[in-house]
């Protein structure tokens, strides 16, 4: 016997809450640096209950070939990977009108001084 979906009432294999799900997330992608200069890829926004962000993220890190992590409903990946990760979860089943990139913390400052001291 097949399990029952407790927000639709419908057999887990015709479910159809992660899907509509997908399209009413608003996901934010955004370049952060951490320590030593270290780019990560931030995705917030996505709704843990209702999607699982573990197995969105890992996903992610197959398809990109990086290391990251899920603190709570954000996905952190090691790298720059804004356009890869907006491609990534439009095949997902994401709108792309619900996908937000942050292109001006893409935008590196010039590096002043030089060598070590």
């Amino acid at each position: 016997m097949s399990e029952i979906c407790n927000t639709c009432g419908l057999p887990k294999e015709l479910c159809f809450c992660e899907a509509i799900a997908k399209e009413s997330q608003r996901i934010s992608i955004k370049i952060d640096r951490k320590k030593f200069r270290k780019e990560y890829t931030v995705i917030t926004g996505i709704d843990g209950a209702e999607i699982d962000v573990k197995d969105l993220a890992k996903g992610l890190k197959n398809k990109l070939a990086c290391g990251g992590t899920v603190k709570g409903s954000v996905i952190e990946l090691q790298g720059s990977h804004l356009k890869e990760t907006r491609d990534f979860l439009v095949t997902q089943g994401f709108a792309l009108e619900t996908i937000e990139l942050d292109e001006k913390s893409a935008i590196r400052p010039p590096r002043t001084g030089g060598g070590r001291r």
